[in-house]
């Protein structure tokens, strides 16, 4: 059934394409533009983002094709060359219907999508861009629209690839199911040629060079942080969790008690000190500024989208042996409202924040709830919570410690997460995949585990005698000189310097590609 609808659909292709031929005439590419097509979310596409802000901020007239959603990233909205086309979303044609007429509405969705992504590539933009930029996954139909448009308008092709679509789909299917060698066999055939192929690891260029036969340029642009992702302030930290909502409930006896706007969970308000004195002589009075707490729960963050690609399960039995040791080693809370305060050798109180959203959220979820509401869990706490674009690198640059439960279906990309957590100067615990180690080096800039025991073990490792912890201290410090190079990087290996921000790592890989004023002047 599903081979028939997608047989049908793209049979169809060419009769559009001679339609809008005949009806539209082709122009010559506009010099210097780009569109960049996300069949998702933009606000939730953040490498596309990063895509889009670079183009623009190197002159390139930048038409950004995709839902609206979440709101994407201040710098992206603010760009002047940057204009933003929203496709209409499949559920303001077709009407909710019950799972099992699955088969039925997933057609129609395809179809409503064709025509939603040809009208806005055809009709919608102004001229036809120079370049057309699209994402992968997802593949179907948005791979071989492109091509289709690309071929009739003579604009050039960039496949970014983040991973292989199929094996996405495998993962629930299964890799010998009928969907899924359809699902292969598109991806293969219309992601094949294009004018450049960016991917996001080694392991994945290499993987589809030899095996796909891909033609076109082929580079590495490995993940990197924007240049606003940092380490947070003592005042960032305090201002983003004086607006934060509570964390209710069964949360009272476990936080350090809090007096806003002088003290939140995580800081409180101390004197600076002053050695200046007035054109008087008279002392400066004392300034308040906020600093961390020495009673502060370990802060730990992992972002997921809740998916069967990452077991949120693993994060959970980890949480539970974490609970158990802390009982070993501490002792149970003593009474409701006491605060512990970790002594050297001691396990501080976890608070387990994960940022997402997904359709087994709610799943997972009520199991944290039950597991506090019963009192099995005296020590840890876990919450879920949406955050803007603008204070997700806040909660990461004020957090501890970093988790990343990413198993990639292809075991060709890398947790984009992880990256974030970086720029952050976060380090991380990372389920360890085939080609990781391109991201992540164990001691150095985290620490990799294959089990739930593993990842209890390494928190508890990691947080002994928080908050003062030498071991975390180590890794942030080595992250630290990887994010901030030296002045000549030339002198250096190039594992030292190769980090870089997103900025930085773009103009040394793709601008080359598609920049001939560039090219032209080195």
């Amino acid at each position: 059934m599903l081979k028939l609808v997608l047989q049908l659909c793209f049979a169809a292709l060419p009769v559009v394409a001679l339609y809008v031929a005949a009806t539209k005439r082709p122009r010559r590419p506009f010099y210097r533009s780009v569109a960049i097509l996300v069949l998702g979310d933009i606000g939730r596409s953040p490498r596309m983002m990063y895509h889009a802000e670079s183009f623009a901020q190197h002159e390139f007239e930048t038409f950004v094709v995709g839902y609206k959603g979440a709101e994407p990233t201040a710098l992206l909205r603010s760009l002047p060359h940057v204009h933003f086309i929203h496709l209409t979303p499949s559920a303001a044609f077709i009407p909710h219907l019950p799972r099992a007429a699955f088969l039925l509405v997933a057609p129609l969705k395809v179809l409503f999508q064709i025509l939603v992504v040809l009208h806005a590539l055809f009709f919608r933009l102004p001229y036809t861009p120079q370049y057309i930029c699209v994402q992968n996954p997802p593949s179907i139909p948005t791979l071989a629209l492109v091509q289709l448009f690309a071929r009739v308008r003579g604009c050039k092709v960039i496949i970014d690839w983040h991973n292989l679509g199929y094996s996405i789909l495998a993962i629930r299917l299964g890799e010998n199911s009928l969907p899924v060698r359809i699902a292969k066999w598109f991806e293969q055939t219309f992601g094949r040629r294009a004018y450049a192929h960016l991917f996001v690891t080694q392991a994945m260029k290499e993987h589809l060079s030899k095996t796909w036969g891909l033609q076109g340029r082929m580079v590495v642009l490995h993940d990197r942080p924007p240049r606003h992702f940092h380490q947070s302030s003592p005042s960032e930290t305090h201002e983003l969790f004086l607006n934060l909502p509570p964390f209710a409930p069964l949360m009272d006896s476990f936080f350090p008690k809090s007096s806003r706007p002088d003290s939140t969970i995580f800081t409180e308000m101390s004197s600076a000190p002053r050695s200046l004195v007035t054109n008087t002589g008279t002392p400066y009075a004392p300034t308040l500024l906020p600093v961390l707490r020495p009673d502060r729960p370990a802060l730990v963050i992992t972002s997921t989208s809740w998916t069967p690609d990452e077991d949120f399960s693993l994060l959970l039995k980890a949480l539970a042996i974490y609970e158990h040791r802390a009982r070993a080693i501490n002792g149970p809370v003593n009474g409701a409202g006491d605060v512990h305060v970790s002594k050297k050798g001691q396990l501080p109180k976890l608070l387990m924040i994960v940022t997402g959203r997904g359709d087994l959220r709610d799943r997972y979820m009520r199991e944290v709830e039950a597991l506090e509401t019963e009192g099995k869990w005296e020590w840890v706490r876990c919450r879920s919570v949406w955050m803007s674009s603008k204070d997700y690198p806040i909660l990461l640059g004020s957090a501890d410690l970093g988790v990343s439960l990413h198993s990639s279906s292809s075991a060709l990309d890398l947790p984009m997460k992880v990256v974030d957590m970086f720029g952050c100067g976060l380090p991380v615990c990372a389920l360890d995949f085939a080609c990781l180690h391109e991201l992540v080096q164990d001691g150095e800039n985290g620490v990799i585990f294959h089990s739930a025991d593993e990842l209890a073990s390494q928190f508890e490792s990691l947080l002994t005698s928080f908050p003062e912890h030498t071991r975390l201290d180590r890794l942030r410090d080595s992250l630290r000189e990887k994010l901030n190079p030296p002045t000549y990087p030339n002198t250096l290996p190039s594992s030292t310097w190769k980090w870089g921000t997103w900025t930085e790592n773009w103009n040394r890989v793709v601008r080359p590609l598609v920049d001939e004023r560039h090219t032209l002047s080195r």
